[in-house]
């Protein structure tokens, strides 16, 4: 029996409270009715074992223990073995008296995933779960490995639902939507996209994009999205009251793009992305927080005299990201109960503010 429940206003500040005198208060932030924890346990790297599922596990149960209440998936991190670990870790935590409504539970679908270990024959292994079942067409699949039919997706948010054993996930992203840019004609990939969040309405609270590129690069790139011209896809999906409330990219000091470049068209000028979601109502949250453990040693000594009070190159790279206006959450894998310590440690210290690192990252909005 899957449980039930979602993320609520007064779960969410329940949780909040669990942590007061212990955490900074300004490591919750209020979005879209939530109270969000500003560091996030992602669940994208490792191997496809028995014991690195036993890892992740024990470190979603000890990040929630710890004051994180964001948790980030997707359906093909380690082949659905990461959903299936949070699942567990959910069960036990609510041994624990930490209640289903308390945590915020994110994934993703586009992707294809396979089913817990590398299928001898993919190419038969798609044609077969997909294909054969009517989920998609063999000109949906683009690269060999994204789709985003409506089917499809209803698909991978069931199966979500069953490796995390929750009746509602609280956040869905549409994953790397851009990987079908530039293989398939702008209007089609609209119609899809449409086509996708018709199918979110009504099935998710809350619903968005997850990108890597998308939203970062240049317009005239052939993978960028306007997030001024995606809203207005969920608008025909949905209406002026649709459901896509949230999104996700890359965010980091040696990616700086969501903060530095004025890449987004509103009103007539060019914006930054952070600023053209505050201005929109979107909730952002920033994926590769520390490039997958890249920026956890050897950063410059300016670095170490902006971010003070901290111990580990690592948490100065978290506490960027966390500091910066118009972040919700700022997302860094863990698998070890360590790591969790290590990154939670950060929390009790109050974000930088802006005026005081503002120089690393000068940008320019006409």
């Amino acid at each position: 029996m899957k449980s039930p429940g979602s993320a609520t206003a007064a779960g969410t500040e329940r949780y909040r409270k669990r942590f007061d005198g212990n955490i900074a208060p300004e490591h919750f932030r209020h979005a879209q009715g939530l109270w969000l924890s500003s560091i996030g346990i992602g669940t994208y790297l490792g191997n496809y074992d028995d014991a690195t599922d036993q890892e992740y596990h024990q470190a979603v149960v000890h990040a929630v223990q710890s004051g994180c209440n964001v948790i980030d998936s997707a359906i093909n991190y380690r082949l659905q073995r990461s959903e299936r670990s949070i699942g567990t870790a959910l069960k036990e935590l609510a041994t624990k008296a930490y209640n289903r409504d308390e945590i915020v539970v994110a994934t993703k679908g586009g992707f294809i995933p396979y089913d817990a270990t590398p299928p001898k024959d993919p190419k038969g292994y798609i044609e077969s779960t997909f294909i054969q079942t009517g989920l998609a067409n063999a000109a949906d699949i683009i690269a060999g490995c994204h789709c985003m039919t409506p089917a499809y997706l209803l698909d991978q948010l069931d199966a979500s639902r069953r490796n995390l054993d929750l009746e509602c996930i609280d956040i869905y992203y549409v994953h790397n939507p851009e990987t079908q840019l530039g293989k398939i004609s702008k209007d089609e990939f609209n119609r899809r996209l449409v086509a996708a969040f018709e199918a979110m309405e009504g099935k998710i609270r809350m619903y968005g994009v997850a990108s890597w590129n998308a939203f970062r690069g240049e317009p005239d790139a052939k993978d960028y999205l306007s997030l001024p011209e995606v809203v207005g896809l969920a608008e025909q999906a949905g209406g002026k009251n649709h459901h896509f409330k949230v999104i996700q990219l890359p965010l980091n000091l040696g990616m700086s793009e969501a903060l530095s470049n004025a890449n987004q068209p509103l009103h007539g000028h060019q914006h930054t992305l952070l600023e053209t979601a505050q201005e929109l109502g979107i909730t952002v949250m920033c994926s590769a927080s520390v490039l997958q453990g890249q920026l956890t040693k050897n950063l410059p000594p300016i670095i170490h005299e902006t971010f003070t009070g901290l111990e580990t190159d690592g948490q100065r790279a978290l506490q960027f990201v966390r500091s910066t206006p118009g972040v919700t959450t700022a997302l860094v894998g863990m698998k070890q109960k360590k790591h969790v310590d290590e990154n939670m440690r950060t929390a009790r210290i109050v974000p930088a503010p802006w005026e005081q690192y503002s120089k690393l990252f000068q940008h320019e909005s006409s």
